[in-house]
């Protein structure tokens, strides 16, 4: 039986992104299940991902991995440095207006205008 590494070379072939042997590599030392739930997917995203089969906006995992498990960051212009899926968070946060504390007003305001911010499906 073949392993999370194995699928993803199989599917992506050796020039599979970092970002997917990353992933791949994670899922090996844990499993898809753990991984999946750290990501905020689920796993059948996360098996999909490895076998290069997602139909959904790869872009979003994407990001979610290099924040989560590679520790990418952004400047943000309302918060500075910030992790790649924390940004992601606020973005998702701010397509509603809720004026449910402050800091969400401000980051509704921030990220409508933010060349970070760009539409986001699935």
């Amino acid at each position: 039986m073949s392993g999370p590494f194995e699928i993803a070379v199989e599917a992506w072939g050796h020039d599979m992104p970092e970002w997917v042997n990353v992933l791949a590599k994670a899922c090996a030392a844990s499993s898809q299940s753990k991984v999946a739930k750290r990501l905020g997917y689920a796993a059948a995203v996360v098996s999909q991902i490895l076998r290069n089969k997602y139909a959904g906006k790869v872009d979003n995992v994407r990001a979610r991995v290099e924040g989560v498990l590679m520790g990418a960051t952004l400047e943000c212009p309302a918060l500075g440095l910030l992790p790649l899926h924390e940004c992601q968070d606020w973005r998702k946060k701010a397509k509603v207006f809720s004026n449910a504390n402050h800091q969400r007003v401000v980051m509704y305001r921030a990220c409508s205008n933010c060349p970070n911010n760009v539409t986001e499906g699935s």
